[in-house]
């Protein structure tokens, strides 16, 4: 597994990562697709959505559990993954890139509470 340390990390298993235009592209961890097993299906919010810090923004279905998938920062829905509605499974085979969830423009991104990579491994292998 591994946590690359050019985003910020939720206890709660997703990553954010800021992009150059100021949006953040939000995803599931590598920790997280691993204990959730096969993805069979995602749902996503509608665009124009406003969440809070430690809301639900997704549901993900997996042939383990449904889980939900809790906000690392707040924001607004700008995009969400379409590509997910076909291909789930990409939440398994590349969290960190084609398997992100969702584009938001952050309203506040409450850092103090985002962990660094080397703090969300010691989370994990707690």
């Amino acid at each position: 597994m591994h946590f690359p340390d050019d985003r910020l990390y939720h206890s709660d298993h997703l990553w954010a990562q800021e992009q150059p235009d100021g949006s953040w592209l939000i995803g599931i961890t590598d920790y997280a697709q691993d204990q959730l097993g096969s993805v069979i299906f995602v749902d996503l919010p509608q665009t124009g959505a406003n969440f809070e810090q430690g809301q639900s923004c997704a549901s993900i279905e997996s042939v383990k559990v449904t889980s939900d998938a809790i906000m690392p920062i707040g924001g607004t829905i700008a995009e969400i993954n379409a590509d997910l509605a076909d291909t789930p499974e990409l939440l398994n085979s590349d969290p960190y890139g084609q398997g992100w969830l969702i584009r938001v423009t952050a309203g506040s991104h409450a850092a103090g509470r985002c962990l660094s990579s080397e703090e969300y491994f010691s989370l994990i292998k707690q």
